[in-house]
């Protein structure tokens, strides 16, 4: 009842062979077969003369800057809303306890 029925005894191969026929005799033959005579090679174009890598104007730098502040205000709002999110958390969680504290201590002094 417990013993495997796949695969079948019968089919399974026998210890030490391998289901993969052996690579023998084997001759590719060349990937060109055509003889022709090589081409010279294409003219290299000519390089343009190298440019400064960023040109910025008045204007760009302009709205760089402003792009830049309204980055940092974005994050740091953010960074302060989560910031006072936990604070908020944390002092709802202590006034939690102390509530629950004073609920279950209450019994004891009566």
């Amino acid at each position: 009842m417990f013993t495997p029925k796949i695969p079948p005894p019968d089919t399974a191969p026998a210890p030490g062979t391998s289901l993969v026929p052996p690579l023998t005799g084997l001759v590719h033959s060349p990937a060109c077969i055509c003889h022709h005579t090589p081409i010279a090679p294409a003219p290299v174009p000519a390089v343009p003369p190298a440019r400064p890598a960023g040109q910025f104007t008045p204007g760009s730098m302009l709205v760089a800057a402003a792009g830049g502040t309204a980055v940092v205000l974005v994050v740091g709002t953010v960074l302060v809303s989560m910031l006072l999110a936990t604070a908020i958390t944390a002092a709802s969680v202590a006034l939690c306890a102390v509530v629950l504290r004073s609920l279950l201590n209450r019994p004891n002094n009566r």
